[in-house]
């Protein structure tokens, strides 16, 4: 009998296999991290595709322990809130996972997930919650990162980011979300890579948008034949931007000829001007980064006697903003370039009550040694991985405010939690920034008091 049993399961779980999936139906209640529609049956089930309160027609394509993810078959109650989307790759392209929820509806989608996440994760929610800060939802970004790649059976090179949830780059020939002139010219730059010797050595282009000339940085593999190099000197001619070649890491960054483009970007209500190189880190959205720095420094209430402190000040983007307003402003950054081209852009706007320092904020002992204070006002812009390192010697300085721009509400409530419960700082205000419309991108800005 045991072995008759042991024929019957093996038989059971051989044909669950070979029988397709069961189509079925349910009601979204919410939108995940991902931008998918959210079931909850009696295992929660991830729909790419769907939206909130919409009813809709599935088929479960890949089963884990906690959730099960599923394809989109058919919406049989629409959310009000669908629109048609823009961009002709929509769903292929994993670049953007929002555009058919409209833009009104995806800021609420968003504010609803940074207040769930700081009360959740941080225990916290705002006594104020402030406007998000938005700018343009279509060529928008300036700085992005393409893939490029030679696929033999279509006989050509694809260029673009990646397939949504797949390693592959997607078949694109246009972007609606990238900045002009790179737009537009996804197409040609397939067409470019498929004509050159090197094309299965060119795996990256990397975008740089300044407000009067546009970078594209050819990442390559192999030294290009004379040949190639006449081809991207054509291109550059042709289209009007510059072209590098990065044959190694960031310090091989090189102009395919003459001299080395200035790339640039300016505040013209604060009357500043930031040179940056192709590769440096900018803010993606040049629109809503100057309302984003305008809404920062005036949260941050700076006075002309205030000390202030930036940390991961980059090349400056808030650093030179304060310290038009400031006594004294103090930038800390782990990148020596980019402190470097920081104090660059100070000495280029004539800011001499501004210094900056190269220090590793995620060791304690090393921000316990750079970060002498005391300073009235503080203002972090870290990467997604947050600030907790710092956290305790900052609590020590005992700022009177301090704003935290962030771009991942996980770390923001996480860190949070420790200011607010360990260090008694106060949470005044938060509220969302639109840095990235259509996708599922999370930025947000809060704004916290020492208590009295």
């Amino acid at each position: 009998m045991a072995g008759c049993s042991g024929a019957r399961v093996r038989m059971s779980r051989a044909s669950r296999r070979a029988l397709p999936e069961l189509v079925e139906e349910g009601v979204v209640v919410a939108l995940n991290h991902d931008g998918d529609g959210v079931i909850r049956d009696s295992k929660t089930v991830f729909v790419a595709g769907a939206l909130e309160g919409e009813r809709v027609r599935f088929q479960r394509t890949a089963r884990h322990r906690q959730h099960d993810e599923a394809q989109l078959l058919e919406v049989l109650e629409a959310s009000p809130s669908r629109v048609v989307p823009r961009c002709a790759h929509f769903g292929l392209c994993g670049g953007c996972a929002l555009q058919h929820l409209a833009p009104a509806a995806q800021l609420v989608s968003k504010q609803r997930e940074l207040a769930d996440t700081l009360a959740r994760i941080g225990k916290v929610t705002p006594r104020e919650w402030l406007a998000p800060i938005e700018g343009p939802i279509w060529g928008y970004r300036r700085r992005a990162r393409l893939g490029a790649k030679f696929v033999a059976k279509r006989g050509r090179v694809l260029v673009g980011f990646r397939e949504r949830r797949k390693p592959y780059v997607a078949a694109l020939e246009r972007c609606e979300i990238l900045a002009s002139p790179v737009d537009a010219l996804i197409t040609p730059l397939a067409e470019l890579l498929t004509g050159l010797e090197a094309r299965q050595a060119i795996p990256q282009i990397e975008v740089a948008v300044g407000e009067s000339v546009t970078v594209l940085v050819f990442r390559v593999l192999e030294d290009l034949s004379v040949a190639d190099r006449a081809a991207l000197a054509a291109f550059e001619a042709e289209r009007g931007l510059r072209v590098y070649l990065q044959r190694g890491g960031a310090d091989t960054v090189q102009p395919l000829q003459g001299e080395r483009a200035c790339l640039h970007y300016t505040l013209p209500a604060e009357g500043l001007r930031f040179e940056f190189l192709p590769t440096d880190f900018v803010q993606i959205n040049a629109e809503v980064n100057r309302a984003l720095v305008a809404h920062a420094v005036a949260q941050l209430q700076v006075g002309p006697q205030d000390r202030v402190l930036d940390l991961f000040c980059g090349l400056g983007n808030f650093t030179l903003p304060l310290a038009r307003r400031a006594r004294e402003v103090v930038g800390v950054e782990g990148d020596a370039a980019l402190v470097e081209r920081a104090r660059h852009n100070a000495a280029l706007n004539q800011l001499g009550n501004v210094s900056f320092k190269t220090a590793n904020l995620f060791d304690p002992s090393i921000a316990a040694t750079v970060l002498g204070g005391p300073f009235d006002r503080v203002l972090l812009d870290p990467p997604r991985a947050g600030a907790l390192e710092v956290l305790p010697t900052l609590a020590a300085l005992a700022p009177r405010r301090m704003v935290y721009v962030s771009c991942h509400p996980g770390t923001l409530a996480r860190d949070l939690d420790v200011l607010c419960h360990q260090h008694g700082f106060q949470l005044a205000a938060a509220g969302v920034i639109d840095m990235f419309p259509h996708t599922n991108h999370v930025e947000s800005i809060a704004v916290l008091e020492r208590s009295r």
